[in-house]
């Protein structure tokens, strides 16, 4: 009976033994692999796909051959007049004029203006053949003043050639998702084959915007061009006259050729919402933009359905430790909608359980948060872990 008990009490105390040898490891590695929400785990946002509102066919009077509103950061697409109808651009080309040359080129380089960039005709801010520029002032005479001189100049002074300049264009467009536009040269004078369209030139001005330098640039009503070489300093100003007179706007660019009629993209900000109007081959493109961008204003509310940095959903891990982790939207989810209709929006969320199996590294899809507008979805954003799963060993 002595030894019966000695054995049992010996098996008991190395079964505990056993059990602290592993459960140890896993409470340090817990401390260790539980981290806060930081930078270190969060992934970079992306932008939201465009996405078609219900009744987006229906608003104010507009007078354009196409156009356009979005909101900036959800994507939604609140109102569409032949959107993806391919046209001439004029000199809204020179949107994407800017993003390369900020992307590609230093502001503070200087740029000889050659033969060729000096005699562009059209729209010009005055240009010599030799002429010494920085980069940035030339940027504000194409941005604000909408010279063609100063376009062929950055084009020139960034990539080497119009040829390669117009091929970087034509390669960012892609990029950005504007796969209906096609570049010739970098300032919008006809040429065959050059077309966008309004929904791509919302994109483009939607990209153009997220950069800080380019949304100072296109939102500024003067700027001061100097000469040193002709020790001379002019002052120039916007041709967007909606900067003057609509209540929070902040860009972009104006554009008129023959072929293209009188095109422009426009943006305003109130209470953090930015919307962006484009108007192509309009009779009255100042009141299109204005009246789209304040139907916009006044009919349609954003709601925010989930934030990249708080947990969404809980989910638990075959054979891993930590056993459950928080899931978490992978970017911002929000919602357009017109105002009235909150009681029509239902969020949505789908967990992959099938791919809930350790081990799992930062950052893997496990399920989806979305929500429904009068009953369709509308749109969806990943749920990712934030912190990665190591594979546990267990003895029961």
């Amino acid at each position: 009976m002595v030894v019966f008990y000695f054995k049992k009490r010996f098996i008991r105390i190395f079964f505990l033994i056993l059990v602290l040898i592993i459960i140890c490891p896993i409470v340090i590695r817990r401390r260790l692999y539980l981290p806060a929400v930081t930078d270190t785990y969060g992934l970079r946002p992306e932008f939201p796909p465009l996405v078609l509102l219900p009744g987006a066919d229906r608003g104010p009077r507009v007078y354009a051959g196409a156009a356009v509103l979005i909101e900036s950061k959800s994507g939604a697409i609140m109102y569409a007049k032949n959107a993806d109808q391919r046209r001439a651009p004029a000199s809204t080309t020179k949107i994407m004029t800017a993003i390369v040359a900020l992307e590609k080129g230093d502001l503070r380089q200087i740029i000889t203006v050659s033969p060729r960039a000096a005699r562009t005709g059209g729209s010009t801010i005055h240009l010599k053949p030799g002429d010494r520029l920085r980069l940035k002032e030339l940027l504000e005479g194409v941005m604000l003043r909408s010279g063609n001189d100063g376009s062929m100049a950055v084009a020139e002074g960034v990539a080497g050639s119009i040829e390669k300049f117009t091929e970087l264009m034509n390669l960012k467009a892609k990029e950005i998702g504007a796969v209906n536009t096609n570049f010739r040269n970098p300032h919008g004078l006809r040429a065959p084959s050059h077309y966008t369209t309004a929904l791509d030139l919302a994109l483009m001005a939607r990209y153009g915007l997220s950069n800080r330098r380019f949304a100072d640039l296109v939102k500024k009503k003067t700027a001061f061009l100097e000469w040193e070489e002709r020790r001379k300093r002019v002052e120039i100003m916007n041709t967007n006259r909606l900067l003057w007179f609509l209540e929070g706007a902040d860009g972009v660019k104006t554009g008129t050729t023959n072929e293209a009629g009188h095109c422009l993209v426009a943006s305003a900000t109130r209470d953090q919402k930015q919307l962006i109007a484009v108007a192509l081959n309009s009779a009255d493109r100042w009141g299109d933009c204005r009246r789209l961008l304040e139907y916009g204003f006044q009919e349609f509310e954003i709601l925010r359905i989930a934030v990249a940095r708080r947990a969404a959903a809980k989910i638990k891990v075959k054979n891993g430790w930590p056993r459950s982790i928080d899931l978490y939207p992978r970017s911002d989810l929000t919602a357009v909608v017109r105002k009235g209709d909150i009681e029509k929006i239902s969020p949505q969320i789908t967990i992959f359980r099938d791919l809930a199996k350790a081990p799992l590294k930062p950052g893997e899809t496990l399920g989806e948060i979305g929500y429904l507008y009068q009953g369709r979805m509308v749109h969806k954003v990943d749920l990712i872990n934030l912190q990665p799963v190591r594979k546990s060993w267990r003895l029961w």
